[in-house]
């Protein structure tokens, strides 16, 4: 590395002390060292900076312009280096969060208003999807993810554990029955989702076993939340993550099923971010909030 900011710095404090003696004492440094630095500068430059004489050190016109320009430029600098050494104390700028539907209708969004008075500085862009999104493509700098994790590049922050519940509207129940085993689903409408899944079938303990049973119905769904929604509605049997589905139970828009047969599975969350973004204060003070503050329904 040159020392060309080094010599910029020299040029400076000889412009506004007036002498080579007066920018040593102020830099700490020789006269000897600081003329070098400026016949360094002014060889690169290919331009006299400072007319000497006798009497005075006076700046040539090539040389008030490059002073005032630095002077300039200089400025700007400190004031990013000021703004991020801030930024890494106080929380502020936009701070991009991705999450699912169910995850983020049912948990981040009842939190958003006590992390916005603590964080008055911070705006959170939270975008809710159930595809799977590339945190560096969508420059997202938080992800809420459900279930295994395979993206190895990223940290993780473990939120919560949630287990799995199978729900129906008691609308349904009284209309076509409340199945008392596993086998009874055959005479059920049980709303499953149109994306892939590992396992096509819900899992059940029967006796000492945990055994897959396929399972069919008239609908589908490509989101917890529409498949919840369907749930609510009375279009049949749902299985899903319990954090989504515990304010309709406490309210009784749905009931849960086959609870006797429940394998006890269940999904971890996480918080995903860049090990680079750990260090930013937005991102620090959201992944601690949420820590704080993220109560998960089990």
């Amino acid at each position: 590395m040159d020392n060309r900011f080094g010599d910029i710095e020299i040029f400076l404090t000889v412009s506004s002390e007036g002498s080579f003696a007066a920018a040593a004492k102020a830099l700490r440094l020789t006269p000897s060292a600081v003329s070098r630095s400026i016949a360094r500068l002014e060889q690169r430059l290919g331009v006299s900076l400072f007319r000497r004489t006798t009497r005075a050190l006076a700046l040539t016109r090539e040389g008030l312009a490059y002073r005032d320009r630095m002077a300039v430029l200089i400025g700007d600098m400190m004031d990013v280096e000021a703004s991020l050494s801030q930024d890494r104390n106080e929380p502020r700028g936009l701070l991009r969060v991705n999450a699912s539907p169910s995850f983020g209708v049912e948990c981040l969004i009842p939190l958003l208003p006590r992390f916005a008075e603590r964080y008055p500085a911070v705006t959170v862009d939270l975008s809710l999807s159930d595809m799977i999104v590339d945190l560096v493509e969508e420059r997202a700098d938080i992800a809420i993810r459900i279930g295994p994790l395979r993206d190895t590049r990223l940290r993780a922050k473990k939120l919560g554990h949630s287990r799995m519940a199978l729900v129906a509207s008691p609308d349904y129940l009284a209309r076509c029955g409340t199945p008392q085993t596993p086998d009874d689903l055959d005479g059920h409408d049980c709303l499953r989702f149109s994306f892939r899944r590992s396992v096509d079938g819900w899992p059940f303990r029967v006796g000492k076993r945990v055994v897959q049973r396929p399972v069919e119905g008239s609908f589908f769904g490509n989101s917890g939340e529409v498949v919840r929604q369907m749930a609510i509605a009375g279009c049949g049997i749902a299985r899903h993550g319990y954090f989504h589905v515990a304010s309709d139970v406490k309210a009784g828009r749905l009931v849960e099923v086959l609870e006797a047969y429940n394998p006890g599975d269940g999904e971890d969350i996480h918080a995903l971010y860049a090990a680079e973004d750990r260090s930013a204060a937005r991102v620090r003070a959201f992944l601690d909030f949420l820590d704080e503050a993220m109560v998960i329904a089990e």
